[in-house]
């Protein structure tokens, strides 16, 4: 079982490393992390990086193929020709295309989403509607072979999923105690249709702070014609 882990700078280290951190553990599981160029990425924080070991040309198909989000640079994703290309190639191979967070949005860029159902992160989930997707505010959204995940920690939760189409109940439960996921959060905050319009404003200051080193491309997400600002971008971003 390939699976295909496509990172770039500016990631939510847990958007791959939650989904990596069940997969892995599948029988016959074979994890690749892919990148533009290999070499070192950084994360969001950037306090994390990752090691890509392989670059899109290097990697022609997958059984599974998972694209991550970010606070702010999956904007650049969505501009890269050739990394929706790539995207667009590896997908006519996959059992099952994915996405976690604000990798929808990519995903959607790319034309794969187009007239289905998706969820992303809350932030820029109604970004979706300019690419021809239909937002939706659920954990996990599945359209076919198409999954996408909510905000962030969703990966974990759309990973068991796929574990259990993929080898069934009895493993996927024993991944799940391995990792020892077994949710009790102090406080009932998660979604934002539970979370009080203080903490909101709390979160999306963060998310700010987050993409501060990214501002031109906060700019965008500010203005009321994203998408169509983003569309006439130079591809060097």
């Amino acid at each position: 079982m390939k699976i295909v882990i496509y990172i770039y700078n500016g990631i939510t280290m847990l958007d791959a490393i939650g989904p990596y951190e069940v997969l892995r553990h599948m029988r016959g599981a074979e994890i690749y992390f892919v990148a533009k160029r290999k070499g070192e990425i950084k994360a969001d924080s950037n306090f994390v990086h990752l090691n890509a070991k392989y670059d899109i040309n290097e990697i022609e198909n997958a059984d599974i193929l998972v694209i991550p989000g970010s606070a702010i640079t999956f904007v650049r994703e969505m501009k890269n020709k050739k990394v929706l290309a790539w995207i667009n190639k590896i997908d006519k191979t996959t059992k099952w295309t994915t996405s976690v967070c604000s990798g929808s949005l990519i995903l959607a860029a790319s034309g794969l989403l187009k007239d289905k159902e998706a969820t992303s992160h809350w932030k820029p989930i109604n970004l979706l509607k300019d690419l021809g997707v239909t937002p939706k505010r659920e954990r996990i959204v599945k359209q076919g072979k198409y999954l996408t995940a909510a905000g962030v920690s969703a990966g974990i939760d759309m990973a068991l999923y796929l574990s259990n189409e993929i080898v069934g109940e009895t493993e996927t439960k024993a991944i799940q105690l391995l990792i020892e996921y077994d949710p009790n959060p102090i406080y009932n905050s998660g979604n934002i249709s539970k979370a009080s319009n203080e903490v909101i404003k709390m979160a999306e200051i963060k998310l700010a702070k987050d993409a501060k080193k990214e501002i031109g491309l906060m700019d965008l997400l500010k203005s009321g014609k994203t998408l169509m600002k983003i569309k006439k971008m130079d591809n060097t971003i």
